[in-house]
């Protein structure tokens, strides 16, 4: 059975149909040689003569005929052993040509589904990191405003513990002057 598996399918094939072929002709060999004897030995009961009105020449001829019969009935048994032995390995074969081709098939149809599964994986996967990408972007925004906050709180603070208090712009009208602080006498 090991020798089977090494061969390819097409091979598998070609001796599936060669051992077909000697089969048919095995068969029609047995059919001929049966439907001869028959007709020689079973069906025709004049074949023989009377034993009284036989020679030892004829005798001895009848015993040749004889031995030749068994002979070739030992053939016929012989050749329908051969045959059902080959019927058996034809439907092993035939069986192990199925089940490559089911194999065959299946490998085929996984290696055609393989795209799509990679690429279903591949979204499944980058789904989870976009999905990780927009909340890490939105701490960092959150975390940036908290610090620009705090900056400006410290700003703030440092500037009034510092007194340098920038003027205040307030509602005036128009032409009305800014009061600048002065430097003194710098």
């Amino acid at each position: 059975m090991s020798e089977i598996k090494k061969l390819t399918s097409k091979e598998l094939q070609a001796e599936v149909s060669r051992l077909d072929g000697e089969l048919q002709m095995r068969d029609q060999l047995v059919h001929q040689l049966s439907a001869e004897l028959f007709r020689l030995v079973k069906g025709n009961n004049n074949f023989l003569p009377p034993a009284e009105t036989t020679s030892d020449r004829d005798r001895s001829a009848i015993q040749s005929l004889r031995e030749q019969l068994q002979s070739v009935e030992q053939q016929v048994s012989f050749y329908q052993e051969q045959i059902a032995q080959k019927d058996s390995e034809n439907h092993q074969l035939r069986q192990s040509v199925q089940e490559l081709t089911d194999r065959s098939g299946m490998l085929e149809q996984v290696v055609q589904e393989l795209p799509e599964v990679y690429r279903q994986k591949f979204a499944d996967r980058l789904g989870e990191v976009l999905a990780q990408v927009e909340m890490l972007q939105r701490e960092n925004r959150q975390l940036h405003a908290e610090l620009q906050s705090v900056s400006y709180r410290l700003a703030i603070r440092n500037r009034r513990s510092n007194g340098l208090d920038l003027p205040s712009f307030g509602q005036r009208g128009p032409g009305a002057s800014v009061d600048m602080p002065s430097l003194g006498n710098a």
